[in-house]
């Protein structure tokens, strides 16, 4: 099975598509679960696939760390080591040279990590990071960048994307091609339009089998976001992936799939859901609130999820109440389920020319709250 992409549909920017690897095809837009250290957090992977995921997510500096990429490699992989045999996309560390900054030292050479488990240093160059994620047997693998901070100065913001471009060009080198894996390219450049363009153009060179926005959700804010999507999407190659990096909640990924973005992926939905927090049909509930107590509705009428199938709104209030791991298991995968629900229904939307209605009445019921 090659890697590759067949751009299935469009509706205005929105897209349908379906993405050709060697673990299996991924329809898209897709919402990637993160399973940052080789889990998605209180979820089997059976629980995952049961929310309908085709893909995850795992990261590169984590694994790194614990349990490290050779001894992965010799327990015969990531997908065994997780029971996942579906496509995997693994993060390049990138983000964590902008998240631990205060123990790291960056150079043109790599960045020099002070491990936050034991202080312990890691020098991570992007040919290191292309050697564990090989190591990983990622599906897709990034490349190494630097996600610049917001915000930045255009001078700060074009060092720090020209630096990136120098690490694309060292990740592709070292990317070792094999049939049905892929490699994606990172555009960078803030929120400087100049900036994106030159990123996108040199990217666009180096024929990745994807591409990624990078370097947004870091605090500029959805309209700022959305702002440069409205641009982003359309300086990358219309024939490739288009993977928007760590977005985000469901109003953002609405917004991104109609600005022409096919993949994300954020913690969101699993950290929400081990907080109380559910994301339904009817809006964000907090499922402590003391409204819920009594309260024998399922939790999101037609959600196909555990959650919403057999427990109650006040079985789940009380499971957190009590302070039971069964609360969080339970909403992740509801959370989880929603997610991709809401990226299946914009697929057949798109399909469909409807992408625009779907998204009206998926926002209009976002108002109508928890009562009847």
């Amino acid at each position: 099975m090659s890697f590759s992409f067949d751009l299935l549909a469009k509706d205005g920017a929105a897209r349908a598509g379906l993405l050709h690897t060697a673990h299996g095809d991924v329809p898209t837009p897709t919402f990637m679960a993160v399973g940052t250290a080789g889990t998605v957090k209180a979820m089997t992977a059976d629980a995952v696939r049961a929310t309908g995921a085709n893909i995850v997510l795992g990261n590169t500096y984590h694994l790194m760390l614990r349990p490290g990429a050779e001894r992965v490699a010799r327990l015969g992989g990531l997908h065994k080591m997780m029971d996942w045999s579906g496509p995997i996309l693994t993060d390049s560390g990138g983000f964590q040279i902008m998240s631990l900054a205060k123990l790291r030292k960056l150079d043109e050479t790599g960045v020099t990590f002070q491990s936050h488990i034991d202080g312990t240093a890691y020098h991570l160059t992007p040919e290191r990071s292309m050697e564990i994620q090989y190591q990983l047997d990622a599906t897709i693998t990034m490349v190494l960048d630097e996600c610049t901070k917001f915000p930045a100065t255009h001078e700060e913001a074009a060092v720090s994307m020209r630096l990136s471009t120098r690490w694309a060009k060292r990740s592709r080198d070292a990317f070792v091609r094999r049939e049905g894996y892929g490699q994606f390219g990172i555009m960078q450049g803030s929120t400087f339009k100049d900036l994106r363009q030159e990123s996108a153009a040199t990217l666009s060179e180096l024929e990745f089998e994807g591409y990624a926005i990078g370097g947004l959700a870091v605090g500029e804010g959805q309209e700022a976001m959305f702002e440069v999507l409205d641009y982003a999407t359309d300086l990358l190659p219309a024939q490739k992936p288009r993977y928007l990096m760590g977005v985000g909640t469901p109003d953002d990924l609405l917004g991104s799939v109609a600005r022409g973005v096919d993949m994300f992926d954020c913690v969101m939905p699993t950290r929400a859901g081990r907080t109380a927090r559910a994301f339904t049909s009817r809006g964000i509930f907090n499922m402590r609130n003391a409204k819920f107590q009594d309260d024998s509705r399922p939790l999101d009428e037609g959600c196909p999820c555990l959650a919403c199938t057999r427990h109650t709104r006040a079985y789940l209030h009380h499971l957190f109440r009590c302070e039971e791991m069964l609360g969080p298991m339970l909403l992740t995968a509801h959370n989880l389920t929603y997610y991709q629900s809401l990226m299946q229904g914009a697929r057949k939307n798109i399909l469909a020319g409807e992408y625009t209605t779907y998204c009206d009445n998926v926002r209009d019921g976002w108002t109508q709250g928890t009562e009847p």
